[in-house]
C-alpha cells in the first residue's frame, strides 16, 4: 500500500497480513541498498507464528523512490524515522491490543536506534540486527566527506568515495570480498537485483552520518522497560566482528535499559538471515525473543 507520510510523501509499504488469530505485529526496517521485498522468507516464518509483518521501502529505496534510488530530498535519515513512526502509529491503532515490535536490520538498525530514542511509546520491544555502536571519529569523517561531495558535485550525485571507503573496507576483511554473506546464492541474487547495490547519494550519506552522530547524546534515550535484542553475525564487519555489538549493548545497559539480550551467530557475516546455514538459528532467536515480550505500550 501507499502510506502518506508527515510531509505528504508517498511511502510504499509492503504487508504480510494473512494471519489467523494474530498475536502481534512486526514492523521491519530494511538495510541500505535493498528493500522490503527481500524479506519474504522472514515474513512467512513470522506469519506462521502468528505475527503480521509490515515494512516500508525507505526514502531513496525500493518502490518508494524507484526512479531516484539512493536519493530523496530533505534529511533522509530523520525523515525516514518520522515515516516509520507514522507507520507504527497507523498499524498500532489498526491492530490495537497486539504486541508491536520493531525489527531493524543494518541501516534499518540505526534507524531503529533513533526510533527507540523518540518513539518507543509505539513499541513493546525492538530487534536491532546487523548493527553496532559506530566509532565517533569515523562517523565525523564520513559526514565531512559526504558534505564536501554534496558541495562539489551536488546532493543528488552518487557518493562514490564514501561508498567505496565504507564498503571497500568491509570487503577487504574477507578473501572472497563478499562481506554481505557467506552464501554464494544470496550474494548472486543481491548483485543481480536492480533495487540493490546502487551507490547512495551525498545527501543520503550526509543525513545518515548526521543521524549516527546524534544517537548517543544525552537527552532522549531508550526506556528502561523496553526489551531489546541485539543480534548479528559474529563475522559481521558492520558490527566490528562482534565488538561493536557489545559496545552497543553496554551503552543501553549504561543508560538503564534492564532487558538487553546479545546474540552473536558464529560463522555468520552480515546477512545472517539470508545464509542457508545460519537462517534458522537467526529466525529462532528472533522468534524466541519476540515471543516472550509482553504488551507494554500505553
Amino acid at each position: 500500500m501507499l502510506f502518506t507520510s508527515f510531509d505528504g510523501k508517498q511511502i510504499y509499504v509492503r504487508e504480510w497480513t494473512k494471519v489467523e488469530d494474530p498475536v502481534g505485529v512486526i514492523q521491519l526496517a530494511h538495510g541500505m541498498n535493498e528493500y522490503t521485498g527481500r524479506y519474504e522468507k522472514f515474513a512467512a516464518y513470522m506469519n506462521a507464528l502468528g505475527y503480521i509483518v509490515v515494512g516500508d521501502d525507505h526514502r531513496g529505496h525500493g518502490e518508494t523512490d524507484e526512479g531516484t534510488l539512493g536519493y530523496a530530498e530533505g534529511d533522509m535519515f530523520a525523515d525516514t524515522v518520522k515515516d516509520m513512526a507514522g507507520i507504527a502509529k497507523f498499524y498500532g491503532e489498526r491492530y490495537a491490543g497486539l504486541k508491536y515490535v520493531l525489527f531493524g536490520f543494518s541501516y534499518g538498525s540505526f534507524l531503529t536506534q533513533a526510533f527507540v530514542r523518540r518513539y518507543a511509546r509505539f513499541l513493546d520491544g525492538a530487534v536491532i540486527a546487523g548493527s553496532s555502536r559506530q566509532n565517533a571519529a569515523a562517523v565525523a569523517a564520513g559526514k565531512a566527506f559526504a558534505g564536501l561531495g554534496g558541495a562539489l558535485k551536488g546532493k543528488d550525485a552518487p557518493a562514490k568515495f564514501v561508498n567505496g571507503t565504507v564498503f571497500g573496507g568491509y570487503a577487504k576483511k574477507f578473501p572472497d570480498g563478499e562481506w554481505l554473506s557467506c552464501d554464494a546464492e544470496n550474494n548472486a541474487r543481491y548483485h543481480a537485483d536492480p533495487y540493490c547495490e546502487f551507490v547512495c547519494s551525498n545527501n543520503f550519506f550526509s543525513s545518515f552520518f548526521k543521524g549516527l552522530s546524534g544517537l548517543y547524546k544525552r537527552g532522549e534515550s531508550a526506556p528502561a522497560d523496553l526489551p531489546l535484542l541485539l543480534i548479528s553475525g559474529r563475522e559481521d564487519p558492520v558490527g566490528d566482528m562482534g565488538k561493536g555489538v557489545e559496545r552497543l549493548a553496554e551503552y543501553y545497559k549504561g543508560i538503564g535499559v534492564r532487558d538487553v539480550t546479545v546474540r552473536l551467530i558464529e560463522g555468520a557475516r552480515h546477512e545472517f538471515l539470508n545464509e542457508a546455514e545460519h537462517r534458522e538459528e537467526g529466525l529462532a532467536a528472533i522468534a524466541g525473543f519476540v515471543g516472550r515480550i509482553p504488551v507494554r505500550k500505553k
